[in-house]
């Protein structure tokens, strides 16, 4: 017969075991939240006396208690047939008891999840003892009033995690049966007196002859007796000691001890501003301040709290010794350092969410950002020295140039925004924004401005290149320190503490930049931005069509106009292209292809896919995937049925046509003509002649600033080309002269196919 379990509730059972009576209803079915089909058959037996959820439905439903086994883990005498033996060793004995019996239905080995002693791996059997409880079930109310009052990141912990603990709170054990920790401060009389002691004095007043160097830890403590109030007699401190966790929660005034001292002190920092543990805390520590501070001081022990998530192996799992998968962090802070682990938290998810942690992810934050910081500093110290350079001299320096007007601009919007994200502890979000606007002053601003740190005289736009760079970089690693305090620090000690005896003596001593509201042009910033976005697009059009960016290019197009003219020369120059030409139609170089996305649009107009494909080819497929691209929507109507198209619910190729590569982003498109006339290709060989010079220089250890002599031989047609652009390849390499065709050793390297000897000396 197949039933649901509700027809067993209330049904009476024969008892398998006669040993121990039960007051109460024992021995009939009745209902438990924590009993699932998914872990066995959707019924079991209860135990009250050696589980907490049997204990607490056992007491829902009015069943007695029942203890048969001692406090060293044997059957009491009671239980004849396994008198004085240990419980877990019984397990098959009582097994073939049942059998003997014929009360055994069918009995099979399961391998599950069983606690042991770390120490001699021994079962732990989960065992009833007398304990001292504070009664947490009368602030229940005032708990959840005080929880309410914190702002908890993320936020779901006050209602969910943590708020539904509280309201199922129950009454905390405090007393534990060991001899270290803090001695439970009750002292007990025969007559039935207790006395709770507040503090030494209060031990010294009611004590007998209580020594003044009193140690107030085990043994020491037991032999002090009190005089009892009530009868006269000696009284005998409990045993017991104070669960850990109380003193965890204690923290707040045990390490001031308030109220004997410092209540000042304590009064001001009460509550704590900001904790953070993690999120299995929610039954500790968060836990115990709560309860302590509610029914002390009737108020929330903290105000903000990140709940930290938990760490998991580089695919997302539990790490496990078992499993074989632990990550050692020490073995990780050796090999990547403590900055960069540091990094890998803050940017890799939000504070609360599990983390993968692994050599490779901590490798991969240390090269996005802290590599490319330092190789930023590395640039400005490189150039510097060779000019010898002192930003102290030009305190009062106001550079005029666009591009430290933008930076500077960005700098002070990141102080800002990061700020603001710390103040509302958005850390991750605030590290990323730190992450980005390092990543633009590598990749654009530095990049955009090598030619002004190159430049022979200190001139005034140099001179702003410099300025404007030092300034970034030591406001920058203000900003960073709190994130990544030791390679900030070392930056500081050589671009400040190194320059002026004056500075503060640690970056970590040094106040939080300010806001220089001035500095700020947001109108700036949008156009910069604007104008890198071109560029990327323009980067990704090239590398569609497998052209270098070494490669010149004749034109690209450009949909947009709203950006100044004046970035067009940023455009060419960084995406090496002779012109721009602004507000074009792209539809005339451009393929355009929008189809229904069948998944998206199939489920619920599957009858209406034709009439769909239909009313999308009639629109103009550029200005409609634009639209849909940047989340705009188009409604069409198909035999009488509005539907409403989105960037999901369809498909949009682009293709340029021949002899153009086209790339674009919401309702940003560019076209590259991709003609390369033999002018152009000379000028690629050139680029490409330029960076294997460059690279040579590198491999053989040059100076920045040393001038070298180059040998060419073995392609006629490379070296007419080198002797037109000589003049170019001598300024961009500090070259003095040209040899042909000499008698040395070469080094064979390929420009664009074509075959090349060349080697390079230093000279005078």
């Amino acid at each position: 017969k197949e039933f649901k379990g509700t027809e067993l509730l209330g049904t009476k059972y024969e008892r398998l075991l006669p040993f121990g009576k039960v007051e109460g209803k024992a021995f009939e079915v009745i209902h438990g939240d924590y009993v699932t089909l998914s872990d066995g058959t959707g019924i079991v037996h209860i135990a009250p006396a050696y589980g907490e959820d049997d204990s607490i439905v056992a007491k829902k439903n009015g069943i007695g208690f029942i203890n048969l086994v001692d406090a060293s883990g044997n059957f009491v005498e009671e239980v004849t047939p396994w008198a004085g033996k240990f419980v877990k060793k019984c397990d098959e004995s009582i097994v073939k008891y049942l059998e003997e019996n014929n009360k055994l239905f069918k009995a099979e080995k399961h391998t599950h999840s069983y606690p042991h002693c770390w120490r001699c791996d021994t079962p732990l059997l989960y065992y009833p003892r007398e304990s001292w409880f504070v009664e947490m079930t009368k602030l229940r109310d005032k708990l959840l009033e005080n929880n309410d009052k914190i702002n908890w990141y993320p936020d779901n912990i006050r209602t969910g995690r943590f708020g539904k603990f509280l309201e199922n709170v129950i009454d905390w054990g405090i007393s534990r049966d060991r001899y270290w920790g803090t001695p439970l401060p009750i002292w007990e009389c025969e007559c039935g007196h207790r006395e709770c002691v507040g503090s030494i004095a209060d031990l010294k007043e009611k004590g007998i002859n209580v020594p003044d160097d009193i140690e107030l830890h085990k043994p020491y403590i037991d032999g002090v007796k009190l005089k009892c109030s009530k009868c006269g007699k000696e009284m005998t401190r409990t045993a017991e000691v104070i669960d850990c966790w109380f003193d965890s929660g204690s923290m707040p005034f045990a390490q001031l001890h308030y109220p004997f001292e410092n209540k000042e002190l304590f009064e001001e920092n009460f509550p704590a501003q900001f904790i953070s543990e993690a999120v299995d805390q929610t039954r500790g520590w968060f836990y115990t301040l709560l309860a302590i501070s509610t029914a002390i001081f009737d108020r929330n022990p903290f105000e903000n709290c990140i709940v930290l998530g938990h760490v998991l192996d580089k695919k997302g799992l539990k790490m496990s010794k078992s499993k074989g998968n632990v990550v050692d962090p020490f073995e990780v802070l050796d090999s990547q350092g403590a900055d960069a682990t540091r990094w890998h938290f803050y940017t890799a998810s939000a504070p609360w969410l599990p983390t993968r942690f692994s050599v490779d992810d901590v490798s991969e934050a240390q090269r996005k950002f802290l590599s490319t910081l330092w190789n930023v500093y590395s640039f400005y110290v490189l150039y510097a020295e060779l000019d010898n350079f002192n930003p102290l001299d030009y305190k009062d320096f106001k550079s005029e140039n666009v591009m430290d007007k933008w930076i500077m601009s960005k700098l002070n919007t990141v102080i800002k925004e990061v700020d603001e994200n710390l103040a509302s502890y958005q850390i991750t979000q605030a590290a990323l924004i730190i992450e980005d606007f390092t990543d633009e002053l590598s990749n654009w601003y530095v990049r955009r401005n090598r030619a002004r740190y190159w430049a022979e005289n200190l001139t005034d736009d140099k001179i702003g290149a410099y300025v404007t760079l030092y300034r970034v970089l030591t406001t920058l690693i203000k900003v960073a320190a709190p994130f990544v305090p030791f390679v900030t620090e070392e930056i500081y000690q050589n671009l400040v503490v190194g320059l002026d005896n004056s500075a503060e003596e640690s970056l970590h001593l040094c106040s939080w930049p300010e806001v220089c509201e001035e500095d700020i042009d947001k109108n700036l910033e949008k156009e910069m931005e604007l104008a890198y976005t071109i560029v990327k697009l323009g980067r990704s059009a090239r590398n569609g069509a497998n052209i270098k960016n070494r490669q010149p290019l004749s034109k690209m197009l450009l949909s947009t106009d709203a950006i100044p003219t004046y970035y067009g020369d940023i455009i060419k120059d960084e995406l090496n292209i002779k012109a721009v030409e602004f507000g074009a139609d792209l539809s005339q170089y451009v393929n355009f292809e929008i189809k229904p996305n069948l998944p998206v649009l199939g489920r619920q107009y599957g009858k209406l896919i034709p009439g769909i494909r239909k009313e999308i080819a009639a629109r103009n497929q550029m200005e409609l995937a634009q639209k849909l691209q940047s989340g705009g929507t188009e409604t069409i109507n198909v035999d009488g049925t509005e539907i409403v198209l989105n960037s999901e619910s369809v498909l949009v190729t682009m293709q340029g046509l021949e002899g153009y590569a086209f790339a674009g982003e919401g309702q940003i498109g560019v076209v590259l003509d991709t003609t390369i006339t033999e002018e152009l290709k000379e000028e690629g060989q050139i680029r490409e002649i330029i960076s294997k010079i460059q690279n040579m220089r590198k491999e053989k250890g040059f100076e920045v600033a040393d001038k070298i002599k180059l040998f060419v031989a073995n392609n006629d047609m490379l070296l007419d080309v080198i002797n037109k652009y000589a003049d170019v390849i001598k300024r961009e390499t500090l070259t003095q002269e040209i040899a042909v065709n000499e008698d040395v050793d070469y080094t064979e390297t390929v420009i664009n196919g074509e075959k090349l000897n060349m080697t390079v000396v230093v000279v005078g």
